[in-house]
């Protein structure tokens, strides 16, 4: 810390400690301790800083959430102490766990992370309002993740669906382990390359805004959907994700209400075989025109169809290394906003309204 002062570097953070919170992995230290070493370090901190005009932020204690051991960090620590708290995430089991796929591809296994997301949320609003929540790893399995899972575009429905859900429940910050690095990195660890998941990570970064948007649906737990602010443009972003192997989900866009609603679904057949399709009536603007207006959609799916593929199609192209070795520039395909808008099955769509009027997004 002298040094970084010394050189005058601008450090945004320091944390403290990894993971010897709650039960520890390894180790453990007690809360009661842990808050006074917090007490102390923030001194320290605060004297070397003194003549700075911006002071680094305190983020402890990253690891697994234990509701009890936060609780008492947190009383311990008092306000003007800890500005982060970070916690760890690997939900879907070891990297080597043959349950993986299933895990990945089952709404209800998912669901399950939400209640860490509340609980912390609401431990934070009742015992430390002055700081907010950070996921401070997450890498869906741990053990350097799953093998040709991890690194595979069957990935990204866990990592879409944990960021939209993270930022549902206050989150402000998403770390992912790693960039390079193990199976889960975003950059293939022996070339370099990147893994789908960089793909959707970058989409995320540049079409979604800060401002979380409620989602209302009683639709198939099948269809995660997500919504934010677009960001730093006008309108709204949704973020699809269909989960079913059968069902292709059609939502009718219309210019009538801001309020982000599906009503109950219908189930039709189509065509000279049986396939599921789930209707539902959602979105809209206030605004209308006479001029022709159009959504983006940004259409993620595996290449040949196969969810462990480890190249990833944005509308039907698939993404690689630009000839000039750089990252390509990631195109929507421009629809009527008028017309139906569809997110075929095991697949997953960004989709960019523009003209959509949101009073959260003014």
């Amino acid at each position: 810390m002298k040094y970084t002062v010394l050189k005058g570097y601008q450090i945004d953070s320091w944390e403290f400690g990894n993971e010897l919170c709650g039960n520890g992995v390894g180790a453990r230290v007690s809360p009661e301790q842990y808050g006074k070493d917090l007490i102390n370090l923030r001194r320290i901190i605060n004297e070397l800083y003194l003549n700075s005009e911006i002071k680094p932020a305190l983020i402890a204690p990253g690891g697994f959430y234990d509701e009890k051991w936060f609780t008492k960090l947190l009383q311990v620590t008092g306000s003007g102490v800890v500005n982060i708290i970070t916690h760890h995430l690997y939900n879907l089991g070891a990297g080597d766990d043959p349950r993986l796929v299933s895990r990945i591809l089952s709404p209800h296994y998912l669901n399950k992370t939400a209640t860490t997301f509340i609980d912390l949320d609401q431990n934070l609003k009742q015992n430390g309002a002055w700081a907010s929540a950070w996921v401070g790893e997450s890498g869906g399995a741990y053990n350097s993740g799953g093998r040709n899972v991890s690194d595979t575009y069957i990935d990204s429905f866990w990592y879409l669906d944990q960021l939209g859900m993270a930022a549902v429940y206050n989150t402000k910050v998403y770390c992912r382990q790693s960039l390079i690095g193990g199976n889960y990195g975003l950059l293939d660890k022996d070339t370099f390359l990147p893994n789908p998941d960089y793909y959707s990570a970058l989409l995320w970064s540049q079409l979604m805004g800060e401002n979380v948007l409620s989602v209302k649906t009683d639709a198939s737990p099948f269809l995660r959907i997500y919504a934010h602010c677009a960001k730093e443009r006008a309108g709204i972003t949704l973020l699809l994700i269909n989960l079913s192997n059968q069902t292709e989900f059609i939502l009718k866009v219309e210019n009538a209400l801001s309020e982000l609603v599906t009503p109950k679904t219908t189930i039709h057949t189509q065509s000279s075989f049986t396939r599921g399709i789930k209707r539902m009536v959602s979105w809209v603007g206030r605004e209308t025109s006479d001029e022709p207006l159009y959504r983006e959609e940004y259409l993620l799916t595996p290449a040949n169809g196969k969810l462990r593929s480890k190249t990833m199609h944005l509308n039907g192209t698939p993404l690689g290394i630009t000839i000039d070795g750089n990252i390509p520039k990631l195109e929507p395909t421009l629809v009527d906003v008028n017309s139906p808008l569809s997110i075929i099955s095991r697949s997953i769509k960004f989709v960019l309204l523009p003209n959509f009027d949101a009073s959260a997004c003014a």
